[in-house]
């Protein structure tokens, strides 16, 4: 919102700078996002009256005039189009200096010129150079122009927070003004207009949730051809508003000073009573932007007995509209239920001054003020004779007393205060409390919708009192050491392994596409935000494939050939009648295996790259891997990544469909890890170290293409004798003297016993028992 600082000032007037009212202010919590001058420097320009124009003797465009700028009349050359006698208009004086220009006596094409006749643009004012700028004819020749004009002002562009809706107003803003800086507050110019008139209008609240009160005025016959004042409009431009006419310009002005939104209407096109009520299907109206709304349930209009005459709380419709022919108009003045305003902007796509302060709440207490400030304004400026004042009220928003303790305040802010500074706080504030001893029972006012715990009282007090004042006094405590478990390796310890694997870290949002949801991970019913910040962040992820893949494009969009990248977060889906949210640690490799260098040639990062980081990062636990499908994934190179027979996440090579659907050019190599099992760790038992030779025997067998080399080694292992140390996959073969269904896999064990040396028999035995497990689970044969 932006408004003139000396608008402000005639409410409050603190001895207090520009930018030390604007500092102070925002150091209250209510932002001054700028400051900044009305118009730029310049001196010695006067309001002058054209006298006589004639012609320039030496130039067609030009002409020569006679001024009088309250002494003697000077001549001035001038080549605006709209000059003429008797206008008044600017003259910056010889000596004067303008943005960017100093005005000297000289001659123009022969004609002695004394001084320049001024634009809006000249002077800083406006962009608009197509001629003079011509002022009111009651402007006094010789008058300093800066004075006439009140350029000396300031605005204020302010940015309070969305609980702030108190502030969106001159009045409102000056009433924290008055809080903050101790300044008498003027009262608001609300004084009740008598009725002229008996003329009523009857009033229905058909939904009394939505609009617990409306009020309505009647006034006849007044001039909506009328010009607005001078100082209206001047305040209007100055908070962005232009002039459209007189009625209109009263309803933005009293919205603009009290915050609460108002609107005429033409009476001449209101059938029958007012209908506050829900849109019907199949209704229609045309707003005042020209933009035709297909009203349902979800809309709250202003009605009559037969039409939808108004968007309740955000725009007014056409056909009821004030024109310069109306004569009897019908003045509303209502508070309507932030929740039934809300995001209505959004769902009709476009906003309004009335909509952004209504769902942020508006003063409830002075509905009946606003429109008698209205009622003022449109008779002074409009004439006519005004009827009364005819309001329907419903259950009105509850204003609870909270309890405010003088030691929870102190806990809290961490500074001693005193009762009577909290009560002095609370006077400056306006709220009314009645005080016993250290506690106060404070009823929040009407205009306030951010107060429902002690605290936010507390914030009060601390806000008032200056943030600026509170001590930054480090914290004293007892360090005490947190325990930590050996069963659980921590997620920074894992964090850290990764980026010494090479790989680098990246955060993304939790939602995302939904059309990534059912790419990645097939899932066509995910968890849906109700209310989502953009339409391509629309669901919950169910895996971190697609956020880590998009980063990739990024980085590859920046020239960046070798990526890797890594991400810990949280991960939704559906689980019976609630939600599951689990985390994950999700990886991807794209590009070379190792920096290019001169050492090692060069090759794309496959399958058993990643692998091996999987492996690191479920070390020392031994992690499985079972041939299995994924939708994001090459469907034969992918595998289940499991745990003591327990699957906890993916690998492989991304999915031919999606690498050529997202424009990459090679495949990256992909993983999603359960976090939670990952970084379960066994708790290391002792065990001796053999000082016993260590005998290796390599095992090599042949079986049906179809046996998995996984759970070949699952089998040894667990049927592994105690002197069996390691048995590990060393060689896979196809080829000459291998049936084309068959496959040699080789399995090197390692055996050492910490008692005794190993016989030939022992180590024969043994090696003869994991062959048996071999043959009977698998159908191997021993190759010779």
């Amino acid at each position: 919102m932006k408004f003139s600082e000396n608008w402000l000032r005639t409410f409050v007037n603190p001895p207090l700078a520009s930018r030390a009212l604007a500092d102070a202010l925002t150091m209250s919590g209510v932002e001054v996002e700028l400051v900044e001058p009305v118009a730029p420097p310049f001196d010695n320009v006067v309001v002058a009256e054209v006298l006589e124009v004639q012609k320039h003797p030496a130039a067609d465009r030009l002409t020569v005039c006679s001024v009088s700028a309250g002494g003697a009349p000077l001549q001035v050359v001038c080549g605006a189009p709209n000059v003429r006698a008797g206008i008044r208009v600017p003259l910056a004086r010889i000596g004067a200096r303008l943005p960017g220009i100093e005005i000297k006596q000289a001659k123009v094409r022969g004609v002695e010129s004394n001084g320049m006749l001024c634009s809006a643009r000249e002077l800083g004012l406006a962009e608009d150079a197509s001629g003079l700028l011509v002022l009111p004819a009651d402007a006094p020749p010789g008058a300093d122009i800066r004075e006439y004009l009140d350029l000396d002002d300031q605005l204020f562009t302010i940015k309070p927070t969305p609980n702030r809706g108190d502030c969106l107003s001159v009045f409102g803003f000056a009433r924290e003004a008055a809080a903050v800086t101790g300044g008498a507050l003027t009262p608001a110019p609300t004084a009740a207009v008598p009725a002229a008139s008996s003329d009523r209008i009857e009033i229905a609240l058909e939904d009394k949730m939505a609009c617990p009160r409306y009020c309505g005025r009647i006034v006849r016959d007044v001039n909506a051809r009328a010009a607005t004042p001078r100082w209206m409009v001047q305040r209007l431009e100055r908070s962005g508003l232009r002039s459209i006419s007189a009625i209109v310009d009263v309803a933005n002005y009293v919205m603009l000073e009290l915050g609460q939104p108002l609107h005429a209407f033409d009476l001449a096109r209101i059938d029958g009573a007012i209908r506050v009520r829900r849109g019907r299907s199949g209704e229609q109206l045309k707003l005042l932007n020209e933009q035709e709304v297909a009203l349902d349930a979800s809309l709250l209009v202003i009605a009559d007995d037969r039409k939808p005459l108004a968007l309740a709380g955000i725009m007014g419709g056409m056909e009821s509209a004030v024109t310069p022919d109306t004569r009897d108009i019908l003045l509303e003045s209502a508070f309507f239920d932030p929740a039934a305003i809300a995001g209505k902007s959004r769902v009709l796509g476009f906003s309004s001054d009335s909509a952004y302060r209504f769902e942020r709440g508006v003063d409830f207490a002075a509905t009946v003020q606003a429109m008698e400030r209205a009622t003022r304004l449109v008779l002074d400026i409009c004439g006519g004779k005004a009827g009364p004042v005819c309001a329907a009220t419903a259950t009105l928003p509850e204003r609870k007393p909270l309890r405010l303790r003088r030691a929870r305040a102190q806990r809290l802010v961490g500074i001693e205060f005193t009762a009577q500074q909290i009560a002095d706080i609370l006077r400056r504030l306006g709220f009314a409390y009645d005080a016993h001893g250290d506690e106060f029972l404070v009823t929040p006012p009407s205009y306030r919708f951010d107060f429902a715990f002690e605290e936010d009282l507390i914030e009060e007090v601390a806000r008032i009192h200056g943030y600026d004042k509170i001590p930054a006094n480090p914290p004293v405590g007892t360090a005490v050491m947190l325990p930590t478990t050996e069963t659980r390796i921590s997620i920074n310890a894992l964090r850290g392994l990764m980026v010494a694997r090479d790989y680098q870290e990246i955060v993304s949002y939790s939602f995302i596409d939904r059309q990534w949801e059912i790419d990645f991970c097939a899932n066509r019913d995910p968890v849906a935000l109700a209310n989502p910040i953009a339409a391509h962040l629309s669901v919950m992820r169910s895996g971190l494939i697609a956020s880590l893949v998009d980063c990739l494009r990024l980085n590859l969009s920046r020239q960046q050939e070798r990526v890797r990248l890594f991400e810990t977060g949280r991960c939704f889906s559906r689980a019976a009648s609630a939600y599951e949210q689990v985390m994950m640690l999700g990886g991807l490799a794209y590009g070379e295996a190792v920096p290019e260098q001169w050492g090692v040639t060069g090759r794309k990062v496959d399958f058993y790259d990643v692998k091996s980081d999987v492996e690191a990062a479920v070390a020392p636990n031994i992690a499985g891997f079972e041939a299995a499908q994924h939708p994001a994934l090459h469907p034969g190179r992918s595998a289940k990544v499991t745990l003591e027979g327990v699957a906890i996440g993916w690998l492989g090579e991304l999915h031919p469909r999606l690498q050529q659907e997202y424009d990459l050019p090679y495949a990256p190599m992909v993983f999603e890890l359960n976090l939670d099992k990952i970084t379960a760790r066994n708790v290391p038992v002792y065990r001796e170290v053999s000082r016993q030779p260590l005998v290796r025997r390599d095992l090599s067998v042949e079986v049906p293409e179809t046996v998995s080399a996984q759970a070949m080694l699952d089998a040894l292992r667990k049927y592994a004798q105690r002197h069996v140390s390691e048995v590990a996959l060393f060689d896979v073969y196809r080829g000459k003297g291998i049936d084309s269904d068959k496959k040699s896999i080789a399995f090197k064990v390692l055996l050492q016993d910490t008692d005794k040396t190993l016989t030939d028999a022992d180590v024969e035995a043994t090696i003869g028992q994991m062959l048996q497990v071999l043959q009977e689970q698998f159908q191997a044969k021993l190759r010779k």
